[in-house]
């Protein structure tokens, strides 16, 4: 199959870009939707021709649309949530470019008639699982330490699942924390957490569009089993220099944006930094004196039209976590990214981006005693080309198609220790790999009431070395070793994964939607720990670790009231997963040449029932969710073989968040969530040997940690308006009825009577207040 997919891709080509030949004489037009006072490209905003009521377009992610209709006279309507309709009187009697600059709507009024066609979307749209955050609602989302954090926003939609306090990491539809896609500007972040997850690493600041895509993902993505997570950042400010910024208690930031060349270039500069450690230098307790505890990180973008065909975009990011116990102990880690893309466009309908991508995680842990001083280093690196093509058949059909091919390194961990030190030097081995993948699917109306979206992407993964190279027996006994030199193919992959998803309106503001989707992962997190943390260890498929495999489906009903003001949706899923990982009791995964043969494989199942109602516009806004839903995994040698709930099984899980806006400056927001304790392991008894004494543990995850809720209020002041200066207040309180919920619970002998046993419960917060000053220059 391999030998004949580049011909079929040129095959492809050929035909789209031949002359079209049609009985009837047909035109399109095409063009940029951007925002009028930025010059921001606006993504997923509708286009249609009054005339030809199912005949429209979306905006894709960079703004562009592409629309096919018979020549005629036309009123060409472009809708955007948030701002003004446009109407254009089109005469299309040849290929024509049409660019539009939309206003924002300056009433609630003009807001939910502008937006009208396109909050039909979640209606008319074939695609499943899908997510869009309003970033205006992100920003009153009250969270912790009063950030604004995309991530802790979205563990607030049925269907995903926060891993716990303190933690940006989260689960959706029962899979693993490491079985989520994130991108951003399309670089892989492979740990999305700054302070151990007390924040993520997302300045909400520089963000421009969020989708979180549950189920039915579009053939364009792969490499996770679960979902993907796709941010994009602001491109600048094409028309003037701005200034934003805001100064909390714990931390502060600031955004700068302006025109390169007005009209044709921009930029956009975002940084971020907390500043405990400055408290720590001031404090008077000499066990902490001297200590660092902090992270910042930096946004970049900027972009230029070369000319009406072509417009080259470059992004990066650069963050860092420190934390050091004085002289003691040391680590730090960080994500760095970059972006080099080419938008060209071929003709009035076949657009293409060109991606070179470059991603690096990496961390450090020292130790700084003198006689056993050490430092473990780890990292994974990845460079990235991608070709996406996209064709605008008609009003009906879109064609997208492209490949991919990525090269990964992975450096499991090295220590490296001083002559004097008690701790012994040790290097593993690097592995590499390259995966690729190729894949097309086609958006298609073939009725007034029927959308089809379908495709297949072939993936393919190939482990190489150079390096020694173990294969275990299933019961991870040693059976050889081999060496491979540079290049050389150690094992091989190649899975089709055919993605499809259909919708079926039963008026113009309901609809039954079916999916169905196959994802495959070739990188994999060992963990003995819930929370993201620099110890988590990467892995490749290799001749012991097989692809994990997701086979998913879901039903779905949609619906919409009120001319469009409230939403409501309810989707059924089933998730089965192939060639899951888990490691042995015991095991020793840190700097381990062998630690393939600390591991356990075996399968998963997820299933659950998700409801979700919003309203969108008015004074009062937010959202209900609730999920019902239950994940199980089975390994031979765990649990006698019988299948038992994995981590992130949770039965119940609700998340309430309302927004209110009182008059012109005052906004107040609360949010509530409730959700069944996470499975755990509790000792079901213990004996003492030589004085010690020892626990015992039997099924595994058959216990549960004590539910979980939380209350959580925000309000926000806008400052007195100035033509070119505004500012606003916000304050926050996290946990407002000072609940202890549960980060860990530990279990020791009770200190007055050694034959009972107590319970330790650990909790991170009670209430926690906040107050953050915002402006805008």
């Amino acid at each position: 199959m391999r030998k004949f997919l580049p011909f079929i891709f040129v095959l492809l080509l050929s035909v789209i870009l031949m002359p079209e030949v049609r009985a009837q004489k047909q035109y399109t037009i095409n063009g940029t939707i951007k925002d009028a006072a930025t010059g921001e490209t606006l993504i997923g905003a509708t286009v249609r021709l009054q005339e030809l009521q199912q005949t429209g377009a979306a905006t894709n992610a960079y703004g562009f649309y592409s629309l096919t209709a018979p020549e005629g006279d036309y009123n060409l309507v472009i809708s955007y949530i948030g701002y003004d309709t446009v109407s254009r009187p089109v005469k299309l009697n040849a290929n024509t470019q049409l660019n539009i600059l939309l206003n924002s709507g300056n009433t609630l009024k003009e807001v939910s008639i502008s937006g009208n066609t396109h909050k039909n979307e979640n209606v008319e749209n074939p695609q499943m699982g899908l997510s869009r955050l309003d970033l205006s609602q992100v920003n009153n989302v009250p969270v912790i330490f009063g950030e604004k954090d995309v991530l802790k926003t979205i563990q607030l939609l049925p269907g995903v699942k926060s891993v716990g306090d303190g933690n940006s990491g989260f689960y959706v539809r029962g899979g693993g924390s490491d079985q989520n896609l994130i991108l951003l500007d399309e670089a892989v972040v492979y740990n999305a957490s700054h302070l151990f997850g007390f924040f993520s690493t997302f300045n909400s600041d520089a963000i421009k569009d969020v989708s979180l895509y549950k189920g039915g993902m579009p053939a364009q993505y792969g490499g996770r089993l679960s979902s993907v997570l796709d941010i994009k950042m602001l491109d600048g400010n094409a028309k003037d220099f701005t200034l934003q910024g805001g100064i909390g208690l714990i931390s502060s930031r600031i955004k700068v944006e302006g025109p390169i060349v007005k009209d044709k270039g921009s930029f956009m500069i975002s940084a971020r930094r907390t500043y405990a450690d400055l408290f720590l230098k001031l404090s008077t307790d000499t066990t902490t004196k001297g200590s660092s505890l902090y992270f910042y990180d930096i946004n970049a973008k900027a972009n230029y039209h070369i000319d009406s065909k072509n417009t080259i975009y470059l992004s990066g990011y650069l963050g860092k976590d420190v934390l050091g116990i004085k002289n003691n102990f040391g680590t730090n880690w960080g994500n760095q990214t970059a972006t080099l893309r080419l938008n060209h466009i071929f003709n009035s309908k076949l657009f293409l981006n060109t991606s070179l991508i470059y991603s690096d995680y990496n961390f450090m842990v020292q130790n700084f005693d003198d006689n056993n001083d050490f430092k473990v280093t780890s990292r994974i690196r990845d460079f990235n080309l991608k070709e996406d093509f996209e064709y605008f058949f008609s009003g009906k059909n879109t064609l997208n198609f492209g490949v991919n091919v990525t090269h990964h390194t992975i450096s499991p961990g090295n220590i490296t220790s001083s002559a004097s030190s008690e701790v012994n030097p040790q290097t593993i081995q690097n592995r590499n790999g390259i995966e690729s993948a190729a894949y097309v699917s086609d958006e298609w109306q073939p009725a007034s009431r029927l959308k089809f979206l379908y495709g297949i992407r072939l993936s393919a993964f190939a482990l190489i070395g150079p390096g020694e190279f173990n294969t275990y027996s299933a019961e991870n006994q040693l059976v050889s070793t081999t060496n491979y030199n540079a290049g050389s193919i150690v094992k091989s992959y190649i899975i089709p994964e055919p993605r499809f998803s259909a919708s079926y309106e039963l008026g113009q503001q309901s609809s039954l939607k079916i999916s169905y989707n196959r994802n495959t992962q070739n990188i994999h997190l060992i963990s003995n720990s819930t929370a993201s943390s620099p110890s988590d260890l990467y892995v490749m498929s290799s001749n012991n670790i097989k692809p994990g495999i997701s086979d998913q489906v879901a039903f779905g009903y949609f619906k919409n009231l009120s001319n469009n003001q409230y939403e409501f949706s309810s989707e059924i899923y089933y998730k089965q997963l192939q060639n899951q990982i888990d490691y042995k009791d015991g095991a020793q995964l840190i700097v381990n040449q062998d630690v393939e043969s600390q591991l356990v494989y075996g399968r998963g199942r997820a299933y659950g029932v998700e409801l979700f109602f919003k309203k969108r516009y008015g004074n009062l806004t937010g959202w209900v969710g609730y999920t019902l839903s239950k994940t199980e995994n089975q390994f031979n040698g765990i649990n006698n073989g019988n299948y038992f709930p994995a981590t992130q099984d949770r039965t119940h899980d609700v998340s309430i968040v309302g927004i209110y806006k009182l008059g012109s400056r005052w906004t107040v927001s609360g949010t509530f969530i409730y959700g069944t304790g996470n499975a755990v392991t509790y000792p079901h008894g213990k004996y003492t040997i030589g004085g010690l004494t020892t626990l015992y543990y039997s099924e595994r995850n058959g216990d549960r940690l004590p539910p979980y809720s939380r209350l959580d209020l925000g309000a926000t002041i806008e400052g007195k308006p100035h033509k070119r200066f505004h500012s606003s207040w916000t304050f926050g309180l996290y946990n407002v009825y000072n609940r202890k919920n549960p980060y860990t619970i530990t279990f020791r002998d009770d200190p007055n009577d050694a034959s009972r046993t107590q319970a330790v419960r650990t909790s991170l917060f009670g209430q926690v207040p906040s107050v953050t000053y915002n402006f805008t220059y």
